[in-house]
């Protein structure tokens, strides 16, 4: 499989290293497009984060509308944007394709590919709600960064996994990961 993974400027870098940590150790994943929005540079230098290295992984930079996940011709099977600011949303649930990631993000929309959004903001105002709701009927997938607590994690890390684990899962790809009952 071909997927995109989009970072941008919301909290929570920890799922967006962890969802490529996943991809990358997939050996169904022949490609990853990486596009990184400025703010989201920014948030994983706040947050202590850095994005693993894998030469599966190609880096777009957000500004590059000539990039192929630009296009509906180009072969990508899905897209994570993870997380997913509620700017971010807002525009691609309004069709705003001023970047690359939220080009990318209707090209999978317009081609009915999956679109997984990792959704980290809280409180929720009811232009988020609606916005999240536009993207649902438009075919995306709406994953907010809540964990299962039900496992009892003994990590922060592991507690996130859950969430990043899922949004992975959601492109079609198995992952190994607990799941309730275990």
């Amino acid at each position: 499989m071909n997927i995109i993974v989009a970072v941008t400027g919301a909290s929570g870098a920890i799922y967006a290293r962890q969802t490529l940590e996943i991809l990358c150790a997939n050996s169904d994943v022949e490609r990853i497009a990486l596009i990184v929005s400025n703010n989201g540079h920014k948030v994983l230098s706040a947050e202590g984060e850095s994005l693993p290295h894998d030469e599966r992984i190609e880096c777009y930079d957000n500004d590059n509308m000539w990039a192929s996940v630009a296009s509906g011709s180009a072969r990508w099977d899905a897209m994570i944007i993870v997380p997913a600011s509620m700017g971010s949303i807002g525009r691609i649930a309004n069709g705003i394709s001023q970047t690359l990631i939220e080009r990318a993000a209707d090209v999978m929309l317009k081609e009915r590919r999956r679109l997984i959004a990792v959704v980290r903001e809280t409180p929720l105002s009811l232009i988020h709600l609606r916005n999240m709701t536009q993207l649902t009927e438009a075919g995306a997938i709406i994953v907010p960064a809540a964990p299962a607590f039900y496992f009892r994690s003994d990590s922060i890390e592991e507690l996130c996994l859950s969430v990043s684990s899922r949004a992975v899962e959601l492109c079609g790809i198995n992952v190994a990961h607990r799941s309730w009952g275990e």
